[in-house]
């Protein structure tokens, strides 16, 4: 089975326009997204362009702020400083990666937690670790968890789950989530040894390395839920043209596996849905405050 993660990703998005509208209807607030891009990445303007798209669709007001890549820390510090004591203004979004003489981990540290719709804060890392309620918990894992309940139910306790990968925007948070699902949660990296025989345990299996095709079929569990969150550009022998593919063998994988994501199309839709889902609950906090 094939899990259709754009199908999901609008399912999403008609849920969210619902809630925008009650919002709007019962305290007069509209969520209001603002994503700032630093230089012109090609990929970055794509993702913004399509984020800035969903954001209108639900009903929700996009807002964009596009700095020249010479636009120094210290300057993209101040513009998150307005941002952060504006009211009007419910989730704040720095596009990465930024140029390098931008230190990612002090920008991320400098936005309002509560605005930290990308969920990379310290405050909202802290509170996903302790299972507290209030974190904003980041994009991609939420889309993950979504998508491995739409194959196997809501209850996936008990399930072994195998996290390829320990990024703390991807890893780390969705073996988190994993956890509070009940699952029995197995991370492991560049440095697990017999990292087949450990991924052929996996009930669920999610695959974050930033390696095309990584995972093959002898190494996964007939039956198993896999999911693929990485996106990889390769050179087509065929056309010479480039196309994308996941960290799993798809067409292999396939044949063994019981559900699995494709790329593109599984996780990198439910990603940006969720973004709107983050923003939303955002506002409702902060207008809960008010």
């Amino acid at each position: 089975m094939i899990i259709d993660g754009k199908q999901a990703a609008a399912d999403l998005r008609v849920a969210l326009a619902i809630e925008v509208k009650k919002l709007k209807e019962s305290k007069g607030i509209t969520p209001s997204l603002t994503v700032i891009l630093v230089g012109k990445d090609p990929a970055s303007q794509v993702y913004v362009r399509n984020k800035a798209k969903q954001t209108i669709e639900v009903g929700m007001i996009s807002n964009e702020i596009r700095l020249p890549d010479t636009t120094s820390q210290e300057e993209l510090l101040n513009q998150l400083s307005v941002l952060n004591n504006d009211n009007s203004v419910h989730g704040i979004l720095v596009q990465l990666p930024l140029p390098k003489h931008i230190d990612e981990s002090v920008v991320i540290a400098a936005i309002n937690p509560e605005k930290d719709v990308d969920g990379f804060h310290a405050m909202n890392s802290g509170r996903l670790l302790n299972g507290e309620d209030g974190a904003l918990v980041p994009c991609t894992p939420q889309g993950c968890i979504i998508l491995a309940k739409q194959h196997l139910g809501d209850d996936l306790s008990g399930k072994h789950a195998v996290v390829i990968g320990r990024s703390n925007i991807v890893g780390k948070p969705v073996a988190l989530l994993l956890l509070q699902e009940n699952c029995t949660v197995t991370i492991a990296h560049s440095r697990t040894k017999n990292l087949a025989q450990v991924c052929q345990q996996a009930d669920i299996l999610v695959a974050a390395v930033g390696r095309a095709e990584f995972v093959k079929a002898d190494w996964v569990k007939k039956g198993a839920t896999v999911i693929d969150v990485g996106i990889n550009r390769i050179e087509n022998t065929e056309t010479g043209k480039a196309k994308l593919v996941g960290d799993v063998d798809f067409t292999a994988v396939n044949d063994v596996c019981g559900a699995i994501t494709p790329v593109p199309g599984g996780v990198g839709p439910m990603t940006i849905a969720c973004l709107l889902k983050n923003t939303l609950e955002a506002a409702r906090r902060q207008s809960a405050n008010l």
